[in-house]
């Protein structure tokens, strides 16, 4: 079957699943297959289920019209998505980057829906497979579409950029997030630069944090490029406190002269600039930018401030890589408390860096008093240090249970797949 044959299709049954448990009737089932899973054998049970029609890449016994057999599910899924991507004359913003893309994502999503109808990738669906579904969750009647790409090797975001034909682009920064698989800093630039590629290539413009130094090469010849930092650009602003919540000083480019946001950490500063540069970009008013930002809350394990009887915690669990470890450690440790406990989750996908990353950060977090330090699981294990060593959350949750703090500041930060958050029971 030809795509656009597909996409009719699509537009009479237009929401896609690929996942029979979460099948409503009318659906269209794409049978994905991987190393663990393979959905063709789930075919027939979703048409049961009420699928109006199974998209499958092996041939299944007694098959009606319903089935319809494709050479690959996954590239058809992908080329339906850029089929319908097609169909759209308006901004497709993507964001990369190795720190904050999702936080800058929502910010961002906040301040253009204010003022346009947006559409925006949902939760984390930033791989091979949500990115083409969310393309194919935008409705006809949208303005403005915000695409969030994760990758942790090299071609990635190249291969998301020709289904979604990105005509803006923003890389958050380039950090030591998945070393090993893009094989050291020099290829996660290089990797989270191919946005960059696609957007000079494609007549396209990008918006870019003046205060990394890498980005100014990195974004070179792009046809236009716009700016924002802390002393250059269209929105320039700086840390005006934070203590916990962020506030931000705006010194050019909105009436407003502070952005008073619900977000921890003074690393989230290019967040905030790049949501209110790209709203005045795009022409929403100052004081929706403004609102928009200030009633943005976390509620992800991104950022996010957890009061909890007389305690603070700063959950920031969903991911964990060097820098954003030692930035979350050097925002803990400047805040101002009497009492302040760590419990950090190792990192992963670093390879052969892995064991050097651990002791750097260990001897980071010697520079600083603290009322408690517990280190959870991975090649914390093998670095020498004098704190608290637990195997997993689940050790560190009954640790936690254990000490009944009170007027106590906690950070609780860690890789995902130590699932962090489940410290708190």
């Amino acid at each position: 079957m030809q795509i656009a044959e597909l996409y009719t299709i699509y537009l009479a049954h237009p929401s896609i699943q690929t996942d029979t448990r979460k099948l409503k009737s009318g659906d269209l089932f794409f049978a994905l297959k991987g190393p663990n899973f393979n959905g063709n054998q789930f075919a027939l049970q979703a048409l049961q289920q009420g699928a109006a029609y199974a998209i499958v890449d092996e041939a299944i016994p007694d098959a009606d019209h319903r089935i319809i057999l494709v050479d690959d599910v996954l590239t058809t899924l992908q080329e339906l998505a850029k089929y319908h991507r097609q169909q759209f004359n308006i901004p497709f913003i993507a964001i990369t980057g190795s720190n904050g893309k999702t936080t800058s994502k929502e910010l961002i999503f906040a301040v253009l829906a204010s003022h346009f109808n947006t559409y925006t990738t949902q939760g984390n669906l930033n791989n091979h497979i949500g990115v083409p579904l969310t393309i194919l969750n935008i409705r006809r009647d949208a303005e403005m579409a915000v695409i969030e790409m994760g990758a942790n090797h090299q071609k990635e975001i190249a291969g998301y950029c020709t289904y979604t034909l990105p005509t803006h682009g923003i890389i958050t920064n380039c950090g030591k997030a998945h070393l090993e698989g893009f094989g050291g800093v020099e290829g996660v630039r290089k990797g989270k630069g191919e946005l960059y590629d696609f957007l000079r290539v494609n007549n396209g413009t990008a918006f870019v944090y003046d205060d990394y130094d890498y980005l100014h090469p990195m974004s070179a010849g792009i046809p236009q490029i716009i700016w924002y930092g802390q002393s250059a650009g269209l929105v320039q602003g700086t840390v005006l406190a934070n203590e916990p919540f962020l506030q931000v000083k705006i010194h050019q480019g909105l009436s407003t002269d502070r952005i008073n946001s619900q977000l921890v950490g003074d690393y989230n500063l290019p967040n905030i600039l790049c949501a209110a540069t790209i709203g005045k970009f795009f022409g929403v008013p100052d004081h929706k930018i403004k609102e928009a930002i200030e009633a943005y809350a976390p509620s992800n394990s991104r950022s996010q401030l957890i009061e909890k009887d007389s305690n603070h915690i700063i959950l920031d669990a969903y991911n964990a890589n060097p820098t954003s470890m030692r930035a979350a450690i050097q925002n803990f440790a400047g805040l101002k408390a009497d009492r302040k406990v760590l419990m950090l989750g190792a990192m992963m996908e670093l390879g052969e860096d892995s064991i050097a990353e651990h002791d750097a950060l260990v001897k980071l977090i010697e520079q600083y008093n603290w009322a408690q330090v517990v280190l959870v699981g991975g090649d914390f294990e093998k670095v020498d240090h004098p704190f608290i060593w637990l195997p997993n959350a689940a050790a560190a949750r009954e640790w936690l249970s254990a000490q009944h703090f009170s007027n106590t500041f906690l950070l609780i930060k860690g890789s995902r797949s130590f699932k962090m958050e489940t410290v708190l029971g």
